[in-house]
């Protein structure tokens, strides 16, 4: 029987966290989802994760957690960085950077579930080490009874997303991208057996720019004063990707791509 993987984009601020702490619990009765995966970095008002935070995802059902170019926003949440094995930095920072590399969920079937992030490096402002190898190196580390292994991608460029799609085909089970909190209409299955999809957008308010408050945004690119970018508040959707991976093999076999309004839930 095939495992169900639940991958929700970028959670912004309380907007997101709201929605998705009501309906995670719902979908995951409904869909029945065995592993949810979100990208967390936005979380503390539109800019990192604070460790009551961590704790209130977790309480509401996301059972790995992902960062991204935000990881260190929060200082705080470095202790829980390095303590928890269900949340992880990406891979490709230095090898001193505190935190976890991977993050492994079992299911409630006695299935694990590994997930890996990785940080793009065009147009992107933090810049980690190659992705491509971290992958490599970091895949080598996954312990031999993992066969579900799932990659956030967080990146700018729609190709460096797509080159690592590829890169990966047959290797993990589904390569998710994250970061630009738009979501794309290409979700599929890669030869080799890899679920792919270029964003699965973000999980926040959508009347806004990117999540943050348009009138803000726009003053500060009409006039090039910069001006503090809140986050909005309207619109609120949680969107992600639906996958379902053979546990033996690690290979998926069907991706939906979802997208659940707040005034629907």
């Amino acid at each position: 029987m095939a495992l169900r993987l639940l991958c929700v984009g970028d959670v912004v601020g309380g907007p997101g966290r709201r929605l998705l702490t009501e309906v995670v619990g719902k979908l995951t009765a409904e869909r029945d989802i065995d592993c949810v995966i979100a990208n967390v970095e936005n979380t503390a008002n539109g800019s990192g994760l604070t460790p009551a935070l961590y704790t209130k995802l977790a309480n509401a059902g996301v059972h790995l957690m992902t960062m991204g170019d935000h990881v260190y926003r929060r200082r705080d949440i470095i202790p829980t960085l390095e303590r928890s094995d269900r949340i992880e930095r990406p891979a490709n920072l230095n090898l001193a950077a505190p935190g976890h590399e991977v993050a492994i969920w079992e299911t409630n079937g006695g299935h694990k579930v590994a997930v890996i992030a990785l940080l793009g490096r065009i147009y992107m402002s933090v810049f980690g080490d190659n992705p491509f190898h971290a992958a490599d190196r970091v895949l080598s580390t996954v312990p031999k009874d993992v066969s579900v292994v799932v990659v956030d991608m967080h990146a700018e460029a729609t190709s460096e997303k797509i080159a690592m799609g590829w890169h990966l085909d047959g290797r993990v089970s589904v390569v998710f991208g994250t970061h630009t909190h738009v979501p794309t209409a290409d979700e599929t299955i890669l030869p080799s057996g890899t679920g792919y999809i270029t964003d699965v957008g973000m999980t926040g308010p959508y009347d806004s720019v990117l999540g943050r408050s348009k009138e803000n945004v726009l003053s500060a690119m009409i006039s090039s004063v910069p001006s503090p970018f809140s986050v909005a508040m309207d619109d609120v959707r949680l969107c992600g990707l639906i996958a379902d991976v053979e546990p033996t093999t690690g290979h998926c076999t069907a991706v939906e791509r979802i997208c659940v309004r707040a005034s629907e839930s």
